[in-house]
C-alpha cells in the first residue's frame, strides 16, 4: 500500500502541505527482473570451449562457460570470476558478441545472457578440474563440426564462435530446454 498525495489543486496551484488530499493505492508487485548472466566465447586453434552445467548426466546440453552476475561488480569482473570458478582459468575479456535470452513460460523464469569474446591468459584446461560449486561437471574444446554433433544452446552459438568477428548478434527469446 502506498500513499499518493496531490500537492496541486485542479487549477494547478500548489496547495498547503497540511491540506493536500492524500489517498492510498495498492500496487501489484511487478514480475521479477530477468536474471542476468555473462558468458565467454573462448576459441583457441579453431576450437570452442564449452561446458555442461548440469549435475551428473542429467542433461546432454552444452553451452559457453559463464554464469550469473552479482550486483556491484562489472560484467567483465563477473565473467572473470565465473570462468575461474568453473574452469580454474584466468581470462582477458574482450568485446561483446551476442545477446541471448531464454525463458520458462510455466514458471516465469527469464534470463538474459551477454556473451563476450575472451582468451585464456592463465591456467590450463584440465579434465581433472572440479567446479567448487558443482555446477559445471564437464568441459571440452570442440570444432565447429563437433559442436553441430552435440545438443547446445543458444542456437546461434556456432555462428558467434566461428563466424566473422566484429559483430554483435541477437538471439531472440527461446524457451528453456534441459
Amino acid at each position: 500500500m502506498y500513499m499518493v498525495c496531490d500537492s496541486r489543486n485542479e487549477a494547478g496551484v500548489e496547495r498547503d502541505a497540511n491540506t493536500s488530499p492524500c489517498k492510498s493505492i495498492t500496487m501489484t508487485r511487478a514480475a521479477p527482473s530477468p536474471r542476468l548472466a555473462a558468458r565467454a566465447i573462448i576459441v583457441e586453434q579453431g576450437r570452442l570451449l564449452i561446458v555442461n552445467a548440469y549435475p551428473g548426466d542429467q542433461s546432454d546440453l552444452w553451452c559457453a562457460p559463464g554464469g550469473g552476475v552479482e550486483r556491484g561488480a562489472s560484467l567483465h569482473d563477473n565473467l572473470t570470476r565465473e570462468i575461474h570458478e568453473e574452469l580454474g582459468l584466468h581470462i582477458a575479456v574482450g568485446e561483446p558478441c551476442l545477446v541471448n535470452e531464454f525463458h520458462d513460460p510455466s514458471s516465469g523464469f527469464h534470463q538474459v545472457d551477454l556473451y563476450f569474446r575472451a582468451h585464456i591468459t592463465g591456467g590450463m584446461v584440465d579434465a581433472a578440474w572440479q567446479d567448487p560449486a558443482g555446477v559445471v561437471n564437464r568441459h571440452r574444446f570442440v570444432t565447429e563440426a563437433a559442436l553441430h554433433a552435440l545438443r547446445f544452446k543458444p542456437d546461434s552459438l556456432p555462428d558467434v564462435a566461428f563466424g566473422p568477428a566484429g559483430r554483435v548478434l541477437y538471439d531472440p527469446l527461446e524457451v528453456i530446454v534441459i
